[in-house]
């Protein structure tokens, strides 16, 4: 009976269940429990499995350029980085209250690593994340135009809990990329959350993006409310 119970498992893709089942039963360990407890102990194991493997999921579509982690931020090095400010980033809960992140600072002194370990933490606390370079986005929405994926491509960064632009402003936009970080950015407003660096202060992304009436309906919805983490400091790259 017991291995047609963990066929059974198998055949109902109760991956978790049946693995509690059978170190239970291996280990003589069912006697020693209630019905209740044992009940409870497979559903529990259950429900990890299907967790660790959601998130193993979010971890691997969101296409994180670094494994990052929030433990390994370095707040010792002179970079501006209040540890309480971050770590309150870091429980998500601005992602609940759709609100934006915004990351600024000279190159190599940890944007990515520092977006990445956020967006790492937000895949743990069950959120949909997408990241990406941000010329490497707009170049792939110019190719999904060419080809007919275009809505189906805005339509996953429409739905995602938070999105990640990394080294944005590194090359002026011209109008094609102008207007669809207008539309991606007029389509998450208020209602998902983005994090967007960049080596350039916010003032200056007027004249990355261009267009005054557009880049003031963008800042507009971007700038005035987000959080904002500036970082400051020689490149970290010098010392490793």
């Amino acid at each position: 009976m017991q291995e047609t119970v963990k066929q059974k498992m198998n055949q109902m893709k109760l991956f978790g269940m049946q693995q509690a089942y059978h170190n239970l039963i291996e280990n003589n360990q069912q006697q020693n429990l209630t019905n209740d407890e044992f009940i409870n102990l497979l559903i529990q194991a259950e429900w990890e499995e299907k967790e660790n493997r959601k998130i193993t999921r979010y971890l691997k579509a969101a296409h994180f350029r670094y494994q990052a982690s929030v433990e390994e931020i370095d707040f010792q090095a002179n970079r501006n980085l209040d540890k309480t400010t971050v770590l309150r980033l870091t429980d998500c809960s601005f992602i609940k209250r759709k609100e934006d992140l915004l990351i600024t600072g000279p190159t190599g002194v940890g944007k990515s690593f520092m977006v990445s370990a956020i967006g790492h933490q937000a895949c743990y606390n069950g959120f949909k994340v997408l990241y990406f370079n941000a010329q490497k986005l707009f170049s792939k929405l110019k190719m999904a135009k060419a080809d007919g994926s275009y809505f189906k491509e805005i339509g996953k960064i429409e739905r995602c809990d938070l999105l990640i632009i990394d080294d944005f402003g590194l090359q002026p936009l011209d109008s094609y990329n102008r207007n669809t970080l207008m539309e991606i950015i007029e389509d998450r407003h208020g209602r998902k959350s983005s994090i967007i660096s960049s080596q350039l202060p916010v003032a200056s992304w007027y004249d990355v993006i261009g267009e005054s009436t557009i880049a003031d309906a963008i800042l507009d919805r971007l700038a005035h409310k987000a959080h904002r983490l500036e970082i400051k400091g020689e490149s970290m790259r010098k010392f490793k």
